[in-house]
């Protein structure tokens, strides 16, 4: 709750700085599209960002049930209006004038299911998307929720670059849930207040190309001996596992990543409307390791990323760590390469 109640108040203070930019009581409009807006993330999802006054048009799409979660959305007394479309044939009219689009569409993982199994389902649905995305709003900032992470990413990568569009700046895989997780974790064992801590999170979005920089983190505990970072990053690793398990086959984190896109999309939301010191973790195309795409701290700007930001001073088991996840990650990007260009 104080964390939730933190990233109000910060929304908030982002709204009233807009309002003091802008000569009139209005932030300026954006529309932001979740596809996949009736499933298991896409309904929390669709609530958060109709909370969201940086939000004026919310666009719900899905194959089926969508006006019913539009309907239900719509009724909350917030800015944004609510619009919900269903079907193959009405996707490109809820992508049209995105400034921001959500991607939660597939399906989720099952117990003793890897993220890898399910990509060739996901794969195709995230293929199917960014074309139309493409088509209908090249501009738009595209935010990866739909997993795997690590090769979803690189598929839309290479459908942009093959419809002309790509802009790197422009593609985000959502990796915020590590770093809620990563938070929660290390404010639990140091015994400080969750919503003063930060903690980056790098890597990628799966098992051990997950990396919480725990070294890094604000504020700082002397109380945690090194098998306490280990338990912590191992917990954090393992975090989506543990609760496909704890719903004994009955789904996966819906709700803790309904929070975490709708936190970063706000990023991105103040990001675009010029909100000044915008730092959140998020798997990009990068530079900073010889990886095409790596998750790290990303500086949010008017057209996207503004800055890949570098990973500091790492911890020996954080290089250790890091060294360890290259090559699975790698395997992951290529995989997504190697499905965009061959299906």
């Amino acid at each position: 709750m104080a964390t939730t109640m933190a990233m109000r108040r910060s929304t908030r203070s982002a709204y009233n700085y807009l309002r003091r930019c802008y000569s009139s009581e209005c932030v300026p409009d954006r529309k932001v599209t979740i596809l996949g807006a009736a499933g298991g993330i896409g309904q929390p999802l669709a609530l958060l960002m109709k909370l969201n006054p940086l939000v004026s048009s919310l666009s719900l799409y899905d194959i089926a049930g969508t006006p019913g979660v539009a309907a239900d959305c719509s009724h909350v007394n917030t800015r944004s209006q609510v619009v919900g479309y269903m079907g193959e044939e009405q996707l490109g009219k809820a992508l049209e004038g995105s400034d921001i689009v959500i991607i939660p569409a597939g399906v989720p993982r099952k117990p003793g299911m890897t993220r890898d199994d399910l990509f060739n389902i996901n794969a195709g649905i995230v293929k199917s998307l960014c074309t139309a995305i493409a088509k209908h709003c090249p501009n738009a900032l595209v935010n990866m929720i739909s997993n795997p992470v690590n090769s979803t990413v690189p598929i839309a990568a290479e459908v942009f670059k093959k419809a002309g569009t790509y802009d790197e700046k422009k593609l985000f895989g959502v990796t915020t849930l590590d770093v809620v997780r990563a938070k929660t974790f290390y404010a639990g064992k140091a015994k400080v207040p969750v919503q003063e801590v930060n903690v980056p999170v790098v890597g990628g979005h799966a098992g051990i190309t997950i990396l919480p920089l725990f070294s890094q983190a604000v504020p700082k505990s002397s109380s945690l001996s090194d098998n306490d970072i280990k338990a912590l990053t191992k917990r954090t690793q393992d975090g989506g596992t543990e609760v496909v398990e704890a719903k004994a086959g009955k789904g996966s984190a819906t709700l803790s990543m309904a929070y975490a896109g709708a936190f970063f999309a706000d990023a991105c939301l103040k990001g675009l409307n010029g909100v000044p010191d915008v730092v959140e973790c998020s798997f990009v195309q990068s530079n900073i390791t010889e990886l095409p795409f790596f998750a790290s701290k990303v500086k949010l700007g008017r057209n996207g990323v503004e800055e890949v930001l570098g990973l500091g001073s790492l911890s020996d088991f954080e290089q250790q760590g890091l060294e360890s996840l290259k090559p699975e990650l790698k395997a992951s990007v290529e995989k997504g390469i190697k499905f965009a260009k061959d299906s």
